[in-house]
C-alpha cells in the first residue's frame, strides 16, 4: 500500500493549478440518466472517484468516454440496459446513490444498493428517500438495496427536507426535472455544486429557479437534451491548497480560485493572521508576520464552514499561537485525524462533537494513518511545517479526491514523494 513521504523544508512559493470539483462533477455525471442524448463534461478532475462513477454508469447501459487526458468526460444514456446499481460498485463511494433518482424519473424504476465513502459517520439515505415518496415513488429496503418505483411517473409536489442534505438536494432536483408539474423542494442545500448541477441541468432544458437559496422550484419538463458543461472549481482542493503557505509561510497562487466559493473560509483566514488576495488568475494567498492567531470553526451547511476542511483548518490551528475550538456539527467521528496529529507533537483534546487545539512552537515528523480522504491532506499539510520526515500512510483515500497532489506541491517547493510498495 502505497505511502506519502513529506519533509517539513520552510516556506511555499509558486503557483498551484486547482481542479474541477469532484463532488460537482460526480453529481454532474448521473444527470446523463437523464437523456438520449450526449452529456459533455469539461474541467473534470482525474481522480479514482470519477473512475468508479464511470464504471457505475457503464454497468448501467451508458457510454463514458474519458478524453483529453480525463479532463473531458462524454457520456451516453441513449440505451440503457440495466436499471440496477450493483452493492460491488456503489459500496466504494458515497455518491453512487446519485444515480437514484435519474433512473427513477426517465425509467420508472431503479434498485439501488446502500453506498458507502469514507468512514465519517452515519449519511444515512432517509432523506432522500422522504424527498423522493413526496413525488409519489414507492420505495422498500430489502438484502441491502432500495427497490423504488413509480409506475405512473414521478409528479411535482412541495417538500420540506428536515435538514439541508447535498446529496438529498441533487437526487430530488434531477428526479423532479422529468416529473409531472411543479415541485417546490423547502430547506434545500446551498452549495455551490448544486447551483452548478443546477446550471448544466437548464442546459440541458430543465426549467429550475431558486438555486442558491434554500427554496428551489422544478417545472417538470417531457425530456431533457443534450449539452457541454464545464465543471466548476474544486472548492475543498481550493481551500486546502491555501492552507499550505498558510502553514509554511511563502506566498503561493491558487489558479482558478474564487472568493464567492470560500468566503467562510477566508473569514477565519483573516482572522488567523493570513492574507488572501484577488488577482486575474485565481486567488493569492500568504501568512502574515509571526505565528498564526488562534481562531473557532464551527461547521456548517454552505455558505458556512465546510466540514470539508475542517481537518486541514485543524492542521493549520497545531502551531497558532492560543486555544481554538472546533465544533463538527455536519459528520459525527470526523476527528479521527486529531490522534495522529497528536503523533507529531499537537495538543488537542476531543470530546464528542468539539476538538480544543492548543497550539505549539512547532510539530514533529512522525509516521502516521489516513483514516479518509480529508485526514490524509491535513496529515501532508502537517508533515510540511513539521520538523524532520513524517511518513503519511494508507494514502489510497488521497487519490479519490485530490489529483496530482505530489506534483502540485512539488511545484511550489515542497519535499514530498509517493513510495510505491
Amino acid at each position: 500500500m502505497d505511502s506519502i513521504l513529506v519533509t517539513g523544508n520552510g516556506p511555499l512559493n509558486g503557483q498551484i493549478p486547482i481542479a474541477g470539483a469532484k463532488n460537482a462533477c460526480l453529481t454532474l455525471m448521473p444527470a446523463t440518466l437523464l437523456s438520449e442524448e450526449p452529456l459533455t463534461l469539461t474541467n473534470a478532475p482525474r481522480l479514482s472517484d470519477i473512475k468508479t462513477m464511470t464504471l457505475l454508469l457503464q454497468s448501467l447501459g451508458a457510454e463514458v468516454s474519458s478524453l483529453q487526458d480525463g479532463q473531458v468526460l462524454a457520456m451516453s444514456s441513449h440505451d440503457l440496459t440495466s436499471h440496477t446499481a450493483d452493492y460491488d460498485i456503489v459500496r466504494k463511494m458515497r455518491a453512487s446513490n446519485l444515480v437514484l433518482g435519474p433512473m427513477l424519473a426517465r425509467l420508472g424504476q431503479a434498485v439501488v444498493s446502500l453506498p458507502g465513502g469514507c468512514a465519517i459517520g452515519a449519511r444515512p439515505m432517509d432523506l432522500h428517500i422522504e424527498a423522493l415518496e413526496a413525488l409519489g415513488a414507492q420505495i422498500e429496503l430489502k438484502d441491502g438495496y432500495l427497490h423504488a418505483k413509480a409506475p405512473g411517473g414521478l409528479k411535482g409536489a412541495v417538500h420540506e427536507m428536515r435538514f439541508a442534505s447535498v446529496g438529498a438536494t441533487e437526487n430530488i432536483v434531477m428526479a423532479a426535472t422529468l416529473a409531472k408539474g411543479t415541485t417546490v423542494l423547502k430547506n434545500a442545500a446551498r452549495e455551490p455544486e448544486i447551483v452548478d448541477l443546477v446550471e448544466c441541468l437548464r442546459k440541458m432544458g430543465a426549467q429550475i429557479a431558486g438555486e442558491g437559496t434554500s427554496t428551489i422550484e422544478i417545472q417538470g419538463v417531457d425530456r431533457l437534451h443534450g449539452a457541454t458543461h464545464q465543471v466548476v472549481t474544486d472548492r475543498i482542493e481550493l481551500g486546502t491548497y491555501m492552507l499550505a503557505p498558510a502553514i509554511c509561510g511563502g506566498e503561493v497562487e491558487l489558479l482558478g480560485g474564487r472568493l464567492d466559493l470560500v468566503g467562510a473560509f477566508v473569514e477565519k483566514l483573516d482572522a488567523a493572521a493570513i492574507d488572501v488576495t484577488e488577482t486575474d488568475k485565481g486567488l493569492k494567498v500568504r501568512r502574515r508576520n509571526g505565528r498564526v492567531s488562534a481562531v473557532n470553526v464551527t461547521t456548517e451547511p454552505f455558505p458556512g464552514f465546510p466540514t470539508d476542511l475542517q481537518a486541514q483548518m485543524m492542521a493549520l490551528l497545531c502551531t497558532a499561537e492560543g486555544i481554538s475550538v472546533l465544533e463538527e456539527k455536519i459528520f459525527e467521528n470526523r476527528f479521527m485525524h486529531a490522534p495522529e496529529l497528536t503523533r507529531m507533537g499537537a495538543q488537542i483534546d476531543v470530546h464528542g462533537g468539539t476538538a480544543t487545539v492548543t497550539g505549539v512552537q512547532r510539530l514533529k515528523g512522525a509516521p502516521v494513518m489516513a483514516t479518509d480522504l480529508r485526514a490524509s491532506v491535513s496529515l501532508i499539510l502537517a508533515g510540511l511545517a513539521a520538523e524532520g520526515e513524517t511518513v503519511v500512510n494508507r494514502v489510497y483515500h488521497l487519490d479519490r479526491g485530490y489529483e496530482h497532489v505530489v506534483r502540485k506541491l512539488e511545484g511550489v517547493g515542497a519535499r514530498i514523494e509517493r513510495i510505491k510498495e
